[in-house]
């Protein structure tokens, strides 16, 4: 039986991707972006098999009313895809309050109105699976992308308690975590901080990690996306991409020798003694 989809930002990037790739197998979906008319193409291709909704995520009420629409439409949701989202770079001290709450408006909250709003229905049915477009970045972090980790590592805390309480009720949840894709996530979609010029030599230096990215293909992606969907036991993280597997097992790895380095502190903070 075909799914029924709610996929946010969905006229470019990641999300474009996964509206293609569901639609070229069958399925429906709700496709969701702040312009409707960067949608029509896919209506003209695809004809009923797409719902095209206009929708600024970071407003609450339309989050519901879309998802409402969505439901009413098709009679039922299979999978909610939150990939609405955007990059935001500057060292934390270049940070201005409102880009940071605007980052967080989209990225975290726009996700928790959409799933909040679509978590009903799924009950209601006993099944569904809710996917959360994060990043590598929501479970590592660089220079000059502060406000950006932020957004994406508070989406991981949030979704994997989400996990725990709707696991009894059918409900599957999947964090998919990118690395470097040929998207426009770093082009005209991003927002740039003011710069302050003593952090000018660390832009130098991601400036040159990022040439030695090797980007992804956003359709291999959306190919991807079909598979954790259609699994009986979906994870509750993926990478998509190699830069994850290759780099963030070193992360951990420095984490938890940190962490074992420090075990004695640890327990005097406790209040207790290290054993010999």
């Amino acid at each position: 039986m075909s799914k029924i989809w709610f996929v946010t930002g969905a006229s470019r990037g990641f999300g474009r991707r996964f509206v293609e790739a569901a639609l070229s197998r069958g399925d429906k979906v709700a496709a969701t972006a702040r312009n409707a008319g960067s949608l029509t193409d896919l209506v003209t291709t695809h004809g009923d098999a797409v719902l095209p909704l206009e929708l600024d995520v970071t407003d609450r009420a339309a989050v519901f009313a879309s998802v409402q629409q969505a439901k009413e439409h098709f009679g039922r949701l299979d999978v909610v895809v939150n990939n609405a989202g955007y990059g935001l770079f500057g060292a934390v001290e270049e940070l201005s309050e409102q880009q940071l709450r605007d980052q967080m408006e989209t990225n975290l909250f726009g996700a928790l109105w959409v799933t909040q709003a679509a978590l009903p229905f799924l009950r209601e049915q006993g099944s569904g699976h809710i996917v959360q477009i994060s990043s590598t970045g929501g479970v590592a972090a660089w220079p000059l992308l502060g406000g950006y980790h932020a957004s994406k590592w508070a989406l991981e805390g949030l979704t994997e308690s989400l996990a725990q309480e709707v696991a009894g009720l059918g409900i599957k949840v999947t964090l998919v975590e990118p690395g470097g894709y040929a998207t426009d996530w770093g082009g005209s979609s991003a927002v740039q901080a003011d710069t302050i010029s003593a952090y000018d030599g660390v832009r130098e230096g991601l400036a040159a990690f990022m040439e030695t990215v090797d980007f992804g293909d956003p359709a291999a992606a959306g190919q991807a996306l079909l598979e954790v969907v259609d699994s009986d036991n979906p994870p509750l993280r993926v990478f998509f991409g190699t830069q994850g597997n290759e780099m963030l097992p070193q992360v951990y790895a420095g984490r938890l020798k940190t962490w074992a380095d420090w075990s004695d502190l640890a327990v005097r903070a406790q209040g207790g003694q290290a054993a010999a």
